[in-house]
């Protein structure tokens, strides 16, 4: 467990919103939600969740780790497929219970564990008044199912 500890969030609006404090306010299952984007061309990579432990990390690795809800368990982000995430820039809304990371990709500049580049590669749209998906023309970057295969 990193040494790292949060304060609690001053009970002041003024000093939540314009103080220097980084007092995060997570949720009521201990979570923040993390806004991921390219550090060069801002674009959207990931949304994911954060717990105190991987906000943490983050701030003391300068690498992204994440709080996975489906899997209930930390994680560092490319660790298997070695795109790691390493942070170039962190900022907190106003009311700090979001975090925004810019990041650079290292590996096959990845992000989805689909192998793309974006966990965003689908444009929602709307036909004959049914809700529907298409795909933005985005290809894996790498083959997901061999580098995620749990050898038997």
């Amino acid at each position: 467990m990193p040494a790292l500890a949060f304060d609690p969030a001053p009970g002041d609006k003024k000093a939540l919103e314009e103080g220097s404090a980084f007092t995060p306010r997570f949720d009521a299952n201990g979570l923040v939600t993390a806004v991921v984007t390219d550090a060069g061309d801002g674009k959207l990579l990931m949304v994911a969740h954060m717990n105190a432990e991987a906000l943490a990390l983050t701030l003391e690795s300068g690498v992204a780790h994440y709080w996975s809800r489906s899997r209930n368990a930390l994680w560092k982000k490319g660790e298997t497929s070695g795109n790691l995430q390493e942070v170039v820039e962190m900022l907190t809304d106003c009311d700090q219970d979001a975090v925004w990371l810019r990041v650079k990709v290292m590996g096959h500049d990845a992000t989805c564990h689909t192998g793309r580049r974006s966990c965003f590669y689908r444009t929602v749209g709307l036909v004959d008044g049914r809700a529907t998906l298409a795909g933005d023309g985005s290809e894996p970057l790498f083959d997901a199912d061999k580098t995620y295969r749990n050898p038997s």
